[in-house]
């Protein structure tokens, strides 16, 4: 019985240790937007899915400030489709308060960000890993 217990904890160390998280995860810095605005999105697995939400907020100086959107929602069900390419999500963009089809493209550290929305596509430029 002891042998039996000590091998069902061995399997699920074991099991454990050879789980990674998805190459996406972490926390990354925008670009600033239309209005000068930037943020650290921070980078999670949502069940089989990845979203991110705006956890700091800086100004066009590059100060933080509290920005309404921190604690929301930037990227939701996105899939990885393999190669550093992720889509089937989307993407909100709070200077222009709209909702994009999301595509984003993990390049070491550097995440590409692109949303469309019937047809018109728009650059979220090339986020930056923060950690």
């Amino acid at each position: 019985m002891k042998q039996l217990f000590a091998a069902a904890v061995l399997g699920i160390s074991m099991a454990g240790a050879a789980y990674a998280a998805d190459p996406i995860v972490g926390t990354w810095q925008t670009i600033k937007d239309d209005n000068g605005n930037s943020g650290q999105i921070k980078v999670v697995e949502c069940g089989a899915a990845i979203c991110g939400t705006l956890e700091k907020s800086f100004d066009a100086n590059n100060k933080p400030f509290k920005s309404k959107n921190q604690g929301r929602k930037m990227i939701w069900d996105m899939k990885n489709e393999g190669g550093g390419n992720y889509g089937g999500g989307k993407v909100y963009s709070p200077d222009r308060d709209k909702t994009y089809g999301g595509k984003l493209v993990l390049s070491g550290n550097s995440l590409n960000v692109k949303g469309c929305v019937l047809g018109v596509c728009r650059s979220g430029g090339t986020w930056q890993r923060v950690k």
